[in-house]
């Protein structure tokens, strides 16, 4: 298909979609650029309640945009997240779904994989600004190779040493590398989605500016205030506030604020600091609620009409397909998604095109998350995870009376959850020949360090 058939086909596509809202004004097929926090909770964000850290910037584009308060990251755990994030398939189909990519972790995200960025091509410019955490070793770095023009930044977490700042451009796997500064590093990611903004604003492009913050340990960046109840973390936070500002007040300067479609989120709840809310656990914490439930806006003036706040459930896998649909161009063929298209929960609040959502404790499915419903088959007591059956209980939930998971009602709901752990026991079977045979070299090797030390 020719570029120009492609582009036509994609205007048409939007119009349909936003309806009356935008169809006048549909010339070319929207800009995306996804802000994508590391271990931002749900909490960590006045857009949710009233008090906690202040940001203002986030708080605009939730009045200006959709707030959807049931989004989930694809993982609790950052590399299998952003697997599921950029290819719209459950971490588990990609080989990723196990832990984080560490130093001397030679997995990679495969390139036979869909990245967005690899799916919106020829037709859209691609750059990725921060961190990848997708394999630095081997066939999978640099970014460039999935689908990227261009790549700066971070190889995984800003807290793993060695630490470098690579550049890199499609059509050559050689990379520029360069001591980072850490307290500058979130404005330098910034700087560089900026410049390639400015750069390409005459056509259709995706950035993913994957800001490695607020993930410890905290860099604060001069003028934020390290000295509220939040401390460093909390000046981090509002770092990021006013690089979100920045981001829209730059594509209204530029007059492409119509043409863009931002979509802000992290990519799993907080870890040893931050505030998942009233959600329960954090990051890692298997199934519950803290560690994927995490914020999420879509800022699309005249695309998505403002001040909307939408309870389906959605999932960062959802991203790829419905990009896909916003710029008119067809689905992947091949290629099995888990990911569904949901430009009408954004467009229209309508219901979420999921009947399910599988969460999973690494490459285990671990719960299942409904409408209304969630049923958890274990949980973590002392470092360790155990099975519910074991210790005798039920785990079900009714998320419209008890968002926080505190009560089963499984007693009370019986039929309830046998549905639900049906639904669970055949998400196991059609995920388990995904799974690793074995878990991968290097964590075998960090077990038996850690018995060591425990001995």
């Amino acid at each position: 298909m020719k570029r120009r058939t492609m582009l036509q086909g994609a205007g048409a596509a939007l119009a349909t979609l936003a309806g009356p809202v935008r169809a006048a004004a549909a010339k070319r097929p929207p800009n995306f650029v996804i802000v994508l926090c590391d271990d931002l909770g749900y909490g960590d964000v006045s857009i949710y309640a009233q008090g906690g850290i202040k940001t203002p910037a986030i708080a605009r584009m939730a009045r200006e945009g959709v707030v959807a308060t049931d989004y989930y990251a694809p993982a609790n755990l950052c590399s299998p997240s952003r697997a599921g994030l950029l290819t719209g398939r459950y971490p588990v189909r990609t080989g990723l779904g196990y832990e984080v990519i560490m130093q001397q972790d030679d997995r990679g995200l495969p390139l036979s994989e869909v990245t967005i960025a690899k799916a919106l091509k020829p037709a859209y410019a691609t750059g990725l600004f921060g961190k990848w955490h997708l394999g630095h070793l081997g066939p999978a770095w640099p970014p460039t190779r999935h689908g990227f023009d261009t790549f700066f930044g971070i190889p995984y977490s800003h807290d793993m040493k060695p630490l470098a700042l690579y550049e890199a451009h499609a059509g050559s796997d050689a990379t520029v590398k360069s001591e980072p500064d850490l307290p500058q590093l979130q404005q330098q990611f910034y700087a560089h989605a900026e410049q390639f903004i400015e750069a390409n604003k005459d056509r259709p492009f995706f950035v993913e500016l994957a800001l490695s913050a607020p993930h410890l340990p905290e860099h604060p960046h001069a003028p934020f205030d390290s000295s509220t109840f939040a401390g460093p973390y909390g000046a981090v936070v509002q770092e990021i506030d006013s690089i979100v500002g920045r981001l829209l007040d730059k594509l209204k300067a530029l007059k492409i604020e119509r043409d863009t479609v931002v979509v802000f989120t992290s990519d799993n709840g907080p870890w040893f600091e931050g505030s998942p809310g009233w959600l329960r656990e954090r990051k890692g914490g298997g199934g519950f609620d803290g560690g994927y439930r995490v914020p999420f806006v879509a800022w699309a003036p005249g695309r998505l009409r403002a001040g909307r706040r939408v309870s389906s459930m959605i999932s960062g896998i959802d991203l790829l397909p419905t990009f896909l649909a916003m710029a008119g161009l067809p689905p992947l063929e091949g290629v099995t998604l888990d990911g569904r298209d949901i430009g009408k929960v954004l467009s229209e609040g309508a219901a979420s095109p999921h009947e399910e959502l599988v969460l999973f404790d690494n490459e285990t499915p671990i719960a299942i998350r409904t409408q209304g419903w969630k049923y958890i088959d274990g949980i973590y007591y002392r470092a360790n995870r155990f099975p519910m059956s074991l210790l005798g209980y039920e785990e079900l939930f009714d998320l419209k009376a008890d968002p926080s998971e505190n009560y089963s009602v499984a007693e009370t709901h019986p039929e309830m959850a046998a549905a639900m752990k049906a639904r669970l026991e055949t998400a196991k079977a059609t995920f388990a020949p995904y799974k690793h045979k074995d878990i991968p070299p290097y964590f075998k090797t960090l077990q038996a360090r850690m018995r060591g030390l425990q001995d």
